[in-house]
């Protein structure tokens, strides 16, 4: 695919056509260009109108942790670079904070020999990397939370707080709460939503 208009699938939605070709099984691959940013989100297969750069993600698990559940509620496409001895920890990590089925695409080796694309939900990319090593440079493309997962905790407290008061015990209204509004999948980890209704109820 060759365009006029910039870098196809990312300035144009080409983005489409590489879907298509992907649930075909068609080979995807990109020329070599400046950007491993842009050569991983037009053979992602991912939506590209609005994405951001993430880099590489913190090594120490806490503060990867925590970079991770800010960005859960992100509806942007995320790109990430990761080393190749921590891949496998950070799609955990990532499967953890933004649900086991956001789609992504895992980039190893673009425009290179090698080349490799990894594509399906966080938890299975993560349990692929487990279990194979991955070697090369890599861009992870994480698609970004849908319009439910972007839901605030704080307006969910109220409803875990409704059925504590009906009588269902804390631990269950949070789970309840979390799945029926998406956020379980994607956006607001239910740890969050726990705690806060903990500081809600001692407020």
């Amino acid at each position: 695919m060759v365009t006029d208009a910039g870098m196809p699938s990312v300035s144009d939605p080409g983005y489409r056509v590489v879907t298509r070709a992907v649930e075909r099984d068609l080979p995807v691959t990109t020329a070599p260009g400046p950007s491993a940013v842009l050569a991983a989100l037009a053979v992602s297969g991912i939506a590209t109108d609005r994405f951001t750069f993430e880099g590489f993600p913190p090594r120490k698990p806490g503060e990867r942790r925590r970079t991770l559940e800010a960005l859960g509620r992100e509806p942007r496409t995320m790109v990430f670079f990761e080393a190749p001895h921590r891949i496998a920890d950070t799609l955990a990590a990532m499967a953890d904070a933004f649900g086991p089925d956001r789609p992504a695409a895992v980039c190893r080796e673009l425009t290179k020999t090698y080349e490799e694309v990894l594509r399906g939900g966080l938890g299975e990319l993560a349990e692929r990397a487990q279990a194979e090593p991955l070697r090369g440079e890599i861009a992870v493309v994480v698609a970004g939370a849908s319009r439910a997962a972007a839901v605030s905790v704080e307006e969910l407290v109220d409803e875990v707080l409704e059925r504590v008061a009906a009588g269902e015990r804390l631990k269950e209204a949070v789970a309840a709460v979390a799945e029926a509004s998406g956020v379980g999948g994607g956006g607001v980890s239910k740890r969050d939503l726990y705690a806060a209704a903990l500081a809600a109820r001692a407020s």
